[in-house]
């Protein structure tokens, strides 16, 4: 499997080509043009069971695109929904830990599971639960504008808000907690909760938050008059 990622960091596209009789698996929704060779198959990834542990509690879609080169090469672009970036990990057995939404796209020798997120609202979309993602292959991962990688040394400590965490690698310890000195420090200043990572390991962040963007899109948006 080869890729390229386009159109960084604003809107940023990954073409993945794909070897006769290899696959990919995509999020659903995902997929935004394909070679003529190149078959496309919905399935509940990990069985029902899974994917409802998936979609219920890790807030992904029930079923999972997979992608098959039949006879030759084939190519398959996917972009986000969002407007933003895409970056591949090189996965060699690692454990990385996802945000809802921001699985992209996985070899299929990648397992993708919910686990416990280990506090309410990590991610300010009121989730309880991350995706854990392990096995060998690569790994796209998108954001909601540009990301950054942050790594972290030994016992180093460092504090995400969490509406901008997109992913971070296993191992590391977290707690959720306010972002300021206080509750009313937090609120005053406009910031909510973060989190409070301690290394070694690395988070990959985000620069703009869905929820801030909503917040100031949605007061500006036209009342229905009753």
């Amino acid at each position: 499997m080869q890729y390229r990622i386009l159109h960084q960091p604003s809107y940023a596209l990954a073409i993945v080509e794909l070897e006769p009789g290899e696959e990919l698996q995509a999020e659903p929704g995902a997929l935004v043009s394909m070679s003529g060779n190149v078959s496309l198959q919905a399935e509940a990834r990990g069985g029902l069971l899974g994917a409802l542990s998936r979609s219920l509690l890790g807030g992904e879609s029930f079923f999972t695109s997979r992608y098959r080169a039949d006879g030759a090469r084939g190519e398959v672009m996917l972009a986000p929904a969002l407007p933003g970036d895409i970056t591949v990990l090189e996965l060699a057995g690692e454990v990385v830990y996802l945000k809802s939404g921001a699985f992209l796209a996985g070899a299929t020798t990648l397992t993708v599971d919910a686990r416990w997120g280990g506090a309410r609202g990590f991610f300010g979309s009121g989730g309880l639960f991350l995706l854990r993602v392990a096995g060998h292959g690569p790994l796209f991962i998108n954001s909601y504008g540009a990301l950054h990688r942050k790594e972290l040394a030994p016992g180093q400590r460092y504090v995400v808000d969490t509406g901008h965490v997109v992913a971070f690698t296993d191992g590391m310890a977290f707690q959720v907690r306010a972002a300021g000195s206080g509750w009313f420090s937090s609120i005053a200043s406009g910031e909510g909760l973060a989190c409070e990572f301690t290394g070694p390991g690395a988070v990959y962040i985000q620069t703009r938050s869905e929820a801030s963007f909503l917040g100031w899109l949605i007061p500006k948006l036209p009342s229905r008059r009753e």
